[in-house]
């Protein structure tokens, strides 16, 4: 049974109020104006009078079209906006629910082992940590496509870029080995935010990381670059991506296959975060990727021929 919101239920009865008294009585001036002139034969004031009226019902026709698509955008931006808050309230209330459980534990006595206590404030500390970066991200995401974010605007080297995301891959590479490979061409350079930039390729190189597998870890960063734009591409040896799941994995709460049947922590928020700092930088972002073959994605924007 599907359970409607009552934002979308009132959309859809205002759409259908709107095509009973938009397209009915235009059907039938329609008629009546074929009629006129049909009819009114050498008489041109009939005639002028159908076509008057002809005029008229094109004009209400093309009304009920435009109003039609401007409703049914209101009702589908209603829907993406109750899935939305759905999915943040899921991924809310799940350490929210932990955190509860860990805290009654220990306020309540049941826990009597020093060492058992420490585990239950170290998972507590997890949770609110998870629960900090989901928050953030959250933040930050509705910043920049609400177009409130404040981005610094000038020319940046790629190499510095990369750097910069490789520092903080460093924290994550440091729980196992992999073997990474970075290949920079000299001189590349891009407008933009640094940091936002940095934290974008970050998230790329924290997503090859995470799906791949325990061992024989390859990942390779490149950027290159052609007349108008430069590409830093992150490719990985791990699971892959099914082509069925590739265009979702840039929306906000979607999580591949992968992660979901892997069991890989995540809020399904750092692809989406991608795409929203690259778009506002006028580039875009894109992913080829086989099962079992690896995954490569793309960051691609204009290339900025000044000098730093």
């Amino acid at each position: 049974m599907i359970i409607r919101s009552p934002t979308t239920i009132f959309l859809y009865r205002a759409r259908l109020i709107f095509m009973l008294a938009a397209l009915i009585p235009t059907v039938l001036m329609t008629a009546i104006g074929i009629i006129l002139v049909a009819t009114g034969g050498a008489k041109s004031i009939g005639v002028v009078g159908g076509i008057l009226v002809l005029a008229f019902c094109a004009t209400a026709l093309t009304g009920y079209v435009l109003g039609t698509i401007f409703v049914t955008r209101g009702a589908s931006l209603a829907a993406v906006q109750n899935e939305f808050l759905s999915s943040v309230s899921h991924e809310v209330r799940t350490p929210l629910t932990s955190i509860r459980m860990f805290i009654d534990m220990l306020r309540e006595g049941r826990v009597q082992d020093p060492a058992e206590r420490q585990r239950c404030l170290t998972v507590i500390n997890q949770e609110l940590t998870r629960l900090d970066g989901l928050v953030g991200k959250l933040i930050e995401l509705s910043k920049i496509e609400s177009s409130h974010a404040v981005f610094d605007r000038g020319p940046l080297l790629v190499s510095d870029i990369v750097e910069d995301a490789l520092a903080s891959f460093e924290a994550i590479r440091f729980s196992g080995d992999v073997d990474l490979q970075v290949q920079i061409d000299a001189g590349l350079m891009v407008h933009g935010d640094r940091a936002a930039l940095a934290q974008a390729v970050g998230n790329l190189l924290g997503n090859a990381w995470k799906y791949t597998r325990p061992q024989d870890k390859k990942i390779e960063v490149r950027a290159t670059a052609d007349a108008k734009h430069v590409t830093i591409t992150v490719t990985d040896n791990g699971v892959g991506i099914p082509r069925s799941e590739q265009a979702a994995i840039f929306e906000k709460f979607q999580r591949g296959s992968a992660g979901l049947n892997g069991g890989s922590p995540g809020s399904g928020l750092g692809l989406a975060l991608v795409r929203a700092v690259v778009e506002a930088h006028h580039g875009k972002v894109d992913v080829r990727s086989e099962p079992d073959r690896g995954a490569r994605l793309r960051i691609v924007l204009p290339r900025c021929a000044e000098t730093p």
